[in-house]
């Protein structure tokens, strides 16, 4: 049955449905390796991770309950376990212990029951989503203004062409899947949307992160209060470059949606004297000194906005542009500026939870008639681009070609105009090649349906329920982990230490401590590397006690403390 099976009565009875899952039951026990993890678990529950699990997932009667699977993926992502393969090379009795059992599920088990959890789309769909919404409710001002960016997931493999787009983290062109993910000014993630098609930005947006926003997005005035004030938005969406159209403002505008992205195209520089020094806030609480202008400015003669320039000490000017009418524009940049919060959360999940492994290898069709580019015409257009260089080349060529007047001999001046009039014929038979190429580009349709692709062109989703399932655990594991950070802040002296600090948490030893007479469950954590460490961990005992957490499947209360004090 497996190293560090002990419970075989309660094994066998589940393989012939005497019972419908194992029994959580804690063991005075000392020294178990890992079991920091526990010290999160307040958190995950109030993240969500067992909150809907009942409503939207079931399992078949087996040992192992449905809790049993979301805690040990919970615990698994914190303890940066990253794929359900490196369980191989974890004890399995140890992290037995933490779930109150003998052992956890052997990895091939545990991909079974994540695939069968993974089968209904639409149920781990409204899973998230459903906690997303929650999360908005939860903190509404967060809420009021999000962060959208693209994170392209690059994809190696050979049994999908998926369509080649832009890395800028890798400065090249690979095949790949982009997720925009919707965050918070802290960096907190509410929902990620996956994309196989290269749309691009604007068009996520405006299809599918817009109407699901304007769905969820919590304390949104009524029409009635958007008519007595003009200017008043329902929230504010901030993204790169890359959302840059005067034209896609004016159409959230009309919804009454604020956007803020940098300036594209910047013009000249103002001038030094429209500069006023600000304290501006910022979302983390940190006062930072800017030196900040605003002006108004009919972008693309569509729509009045605001432009706010702030000059860096090197002279450098960075414009940004936003529709939200009413908010200081100090607060305007405070939010502007701290876009890389979203860039660190992209970084950090990528080091620490693995958002870009490949969780699954089944292919999915798509049940949407997606337009996408012609394959015809994106050989065409690559065709005149190339032609276009080479004869910009050859004309350049011709163009500096010239006769030194002193070297004029009649044989010199005979392979002067031989040269010459090669080179205009191939200008001209290059010249030729191109109109009909570009005669020939404008007669193919540039986007068809996506069904109409060549089989060899045709590409798949990977897995996407799969994904989204342990996608959605590890965004409620960064936000428990974000929670605690925060009650770590307060007492370590430089905010960087707090997640490195949580990180030794987890996997540190433990003692546990049941006490049956009074339904508790003490979890003892073993001294830290200094005391400074072992001070915070103190304070987050007294946070984390405050909870009176109940460890699901029991009645017994949690109770956090050092082994030693």
């Amino acid at each position: 049955m497996g190293q560090a099976c002990t419970r075989t009565v309660e094994r066998v009875a589940a393989a012939t449905g005497m019972i419908g899952q194992a029994e959580v039951i804690f063991e005075d026990l000392q020294d178990v390796r890992g079991g920091g993890v526990l010290f999160a678990l307040p958190a995950l529950l109030m993240n969500g991770l067992l909150k809907y699990s009942d409503k939207f997932f079931k399992l078949a009667a087996g040992y192992y309950s449905l809790y049993n699977v979301f805690l040990l993926l919970g615990f698994m992502a914190l303890a940066r376990v990253k794929k359900i393969e490196q369980l191989r090379y974890q004890e399995p009795g140890e992290w037995g212990k933490i779930l109150g059992l003998d052992r956890i599920p052997e990895v091939r088990t545990l991909r079974e029951k994540v695939s069968f959890l993974s089968a209904e789309e639409e149920n781990v769909s409204q899973w998230s989503g459903r906690l997303s919404k929650d999360w908005m409710d939860q903190n509404p001002d967060a809420a009021g203004v999000l962060y959208v960016d693209g994170h392209v997931r690059t994809y190696y493999g050979s049994k999908n062409k998926l369509p080649r787009r832009y890395v800028s983290r890798q400065k090249l062109t690979l095949r790949g899947m982009t997720d925009y993910w919707v965050n918070d000014a802290l960096g907190r993630p509410f929902f990620t949307i996956s994309s196989a098609f290269t749309t691009g930005l604007l068009d996520i947006l405006e299809n599918e992160i817009v109407p699901r926003l304007v769905r969820d997005v919590p304390g949104q005035p009524n029409q009635q209060a958007l008519k007595r004030d003009p200017y008043r938005s329902c929230f504010v969406l901030i993204f790169d470059r890359e959302g840059y159209s005067p034209e896609f403002f004016q159409r959230m505008w009309s919804q009454r949606i604020a956007c803020q992205t940098y300036q594209k195209y910047p013009k000249q520089k103002w001038p030094e004297e429209e500069f006023n020094k600000y304290a501006v806030k910022m979302p983390h609480g940190e006062i930072i000194e800017m030196e900040l202008a605003e002006r108004g400015y009919l972008l693309g003669d569509i729509i009045w906005v605001r432009e706010i320039h702030r000059k860096c000490r090197s002279g450098h000017q960075t414009s940004v542009l936003s529709t939200d009418y009413q908010a200081d524009f100090t607060e305007i940049a405070a939010h502007m500026f701290s876009r890389w919060s979203q860039e660190n959360f992209f970084k950090y999940m990528m080091e620490n939870f693995d958002i870009d492994s490949l969780t699954g290898y089944k292919l999915y069709g798509f049940n949407e008639t997606k337009h996408v580019v012609n394959p015809m015409y994106r050989q065409l257009d690559g065709k005149v681009r190339s032609l276009v260089g080479t004869l910009g080349r050859k004309k350049a060529k011709f163009h500096d070609l010239q006769m030194n007047g002193s070297e004029l001999t009649p044989k010199k001046m005979e392979q002067y105009e031989q040269k010459k009039g090669a080179l205009r014929e191939d200008i001209e038979f290059m010249q030729k090649e191109l109109e009909s190429l570009k005669k020939e580009r404008k007669q193919t349709k540039k986007h068809i349906p996506f069904e109409e692709l060549p089989d060899e062109e045709q590409f798949y989703r990977i897995a996407p329920a799969r994904k989204q399932l342990l996608d959605t655990v590890k965004m409620i594991a960064y936000r428990a982990e974000t929670a605690m950070a925060q009650v770590l802040r307060e007492s370590l002296g430089r905010k960087e230490d707090t997640r490195p600090l949580l990180r030794q948490i987890y996997n540190a030893d433990i003692d546990l401590v049941p006490d049956e007479n009074n339904k508790t469950l003490t979890v003892k954590l073993h001294r830290l590397t200094n005391p400074q460490s072992d001070r915070a961990v103190h304070l987050l005992c007294d946070h984390l006690n405050d909870t009176e957490t109940i460890y699901p499947g029991t009645d017994f209360k949690l109770n956090y403390e050092l082994v030693s004090n």
